[in-house]
């Protein structure tokens, strides 16, 4: 017989966590903190996480029709897509389980569930390596990106000699490039394709940074663009990486970073002082690929007849 008031039994029940474990729950379940409500107070950037993640899994559950992923239409649903219990049926996970997560609990989630729920939810690569990075774990399997341009944009590069040409993404990620650019930059394909960068070329030991006469401005506006082009792609793990591997590597990106500055990209002038051919004062000119202002070609063309004689004179390891 409990010796507690009524009134004091009913607090106790609404205190008391649960004892049981959701179905299909993973090893690492939940704690019982967090399976039941959260307290009033500041959100913090994990709240803030779990909250976009439940809206990206939401949205991304209800775009998908039922005959999409082998399921009969049963009745009369009052929401578009699927049901969370099917996606849980799909994932083979429990569906409380699921429900918590579509929720923003505060939950464990391993990456072996997570990698079953983006296959539930048919989610294409960048919608899977978001899906990880809201959920804070590590791609078992990351989809590894394979930059690539046109048979056109290839021979288009090759008839502009001997003006240096070079294709690139709004990372600064080499993509393509013609003999005479390698005469100013060196022989890239000598280079890890990691740093293949012209940020990280630009901040680290290079022959980039050693030609390029006015590499300090130059470095300047870099960093702005990269900042204004990230703030469309801050939640992809390949900018976050980058960006966190410049830092690690110059103080001086470091130094720029913090000054927030942003600008779009412009067409302008630069000189390379290229050893065993002389100065080059070049103007470039950005032309763009893709209906976004992403991908780019940028070509380098003469600003004087001397520049123009020298770029004849340009080392080719292509």
């Amino acid at each position: 017989m409990s010796l507690l008031t009524p009134a004091a039994q009913a607090r106790t029940a609404l205190t008391t966590p649960a004892a049981t474990t959701p179905p299909g729950a993973p090893a690492a379940a939940p704690t019982t903190a967090a399976a039941g409500p959260r307290p009033f107070g500041p959100v913090g950037a994990g709240d803030a996480r779990r909250h976009e993640l439940a809206a990206f899994l939401r949205s991304r559950r209800e775009r998908i029709a039922p005959e999409q992923v082998g399921l009969p239409m049963t009745g009369r649903r009052r929401t578009p897509g699927l049901r969370r219990e099917e996606v849980a049926q799909l994932a083979a996970v429990g569906v409380t389980w699921y429900t918590w997560l579509e929720q923003g609990r505060d939950i464990q989630v391993s990456a072996q569930v997570l990698d079953a729920v983006a296959r539930a939810l048919l989610l294409d690569p960048s919608e899977r390596a978001h899906l990880f990075t809201l959920a804070g774990a590590d791609d078992p399997a990351p989809v590894l990106e394979c930059p690539t341009v046109t048979p056109s944009v290839r021979l288009l590069l090759d008839q502009l000699a001997p003006f240096p040409a070079v294709v690139v993404n709004s990372r600064y990620d080499v993509l393509a490039y013609n003999a005479q650019y390698t005469g100013i930059v060196g022989d890239l394909a000598e280079l890890p394709p990691e740093d293949r960068n012209l940020m990280w070329m630009a901040f680290t030991p290079s022959q980039f940074r050693e030609v390029l006469v006015d590499y300090r401005t130059e470095r300047l506006g870099m960093v702005a663009r990269f900042r204004s082009a990230m703030a469309d792609h801050s939640s992809e793990p390949a900018w976050k990486a980058l960006l966190a591997r410049v830092l690690r590597a110059s103080p001086d990106f470091t130094e720029l970073w913090q000054r927030h500055d942003v600008m779009r990209p412009v067409n302008g002038i630069k000189r390379f002082q290229v050893p065993g051919v002389g100065l080059l004062s070049c103007e470039y000119t950005n032309f763009w690929l893709s209906p976004r202002m992403g991908t780019r070609m940028i070509t380098y063309t003469p600003l004087d007849d001397g520049t123009r004689a020298l770029m004849d004179h340009l080392p080719t390891s292509l």
